[in-house]
């Protein structure tokens, strides 16, 4: 398969959108709801940690599943891994099939990285787990999480197009998280255990 036809499917399969499939089955569309975003934190504050948990994993999957095949079936282009997961986080933030409004990418990013290097994976999401218990805020987890990643890739990897490509993804990341700034500016942006209180009501 041309790699350019690969990136397009990568691209549809980031439009599918547990958080919002789950959402239309209950009647109502999730980017209404809460804080209008199409992924994991916002359904749990809807539906609790279990529906949170899923469409947590399953965009995860998503992203792992088209990067790992990339970097298989694409062995002579260096950086197949990193132009799959990224048009897969593209759909996923940008997807056609729900008017390009999605999710922020968040468990995607995870999954592509997860993908490339298990162990940057692993460092990562422990800073990552850090960063939640002393801010109490997973809206930032993206946001870092997306320039910690690029500043690694260009440190183990000079690849210069790869480069580019994760920091065109870290600007669209940032940008998109502007909304949550400005909530946690104000005092207004959801906390993580939300999620806990959810499930006890």
């Amino acid at each position: 398969m041309n790699i350019a036809v690969y990136l397009i499917l990568s691209y549809f399969v980031g439009n599918i959108n547990p958080a919002y499939i789950i959402s239309k089955i209950n009647g109502f569309d999730i980017r209404k709801k809460g804080t209008g975003n199409a992924g994991a934190s916002n359904i749990a504050v809807e539906f609790g940690k279990t529906a949170g948990v899923f469409t947590a994993l399953f965009d995860i999957f998503k992203a792992f599943t088209v990067t790992i095949i990339a970097i298989k079936i694409y062995p002579d282009i260096h950086i197949a891994g990193i132009m799959a997961g990224c048009a897969c986080i593209m759909g996923h933030i940008f997807p056609v099939l729900m008017g390009f409004k999605g999710g922020k990418g968040l468990a995607s990013l995870g999954g592509m990285i997860l993908a490339y290097n298990p162990l940057i994976f692993l460092i990562l999401i422990t800073i990552e787990l850090v960063t939640i218990v002393f801010t109490n805020y997973i809206s930032l987890v993206a946001p870092t999480g997306s320039v910690l990643f690029t500043i690694t890739y260009a440190v183990i990897d000079s690849d210069i197009k790869g480069i580019i490509i994760l920091s065109v993804l870290t600007v669209i990341v940032l940008i998109k998280h502007i909304p949550n700034y400005k909530r946690i500016a104000a005092g207004t942006e959801n906390k993580i255990n939300i999620l806990w209180k959810k499930d006890k009501k």
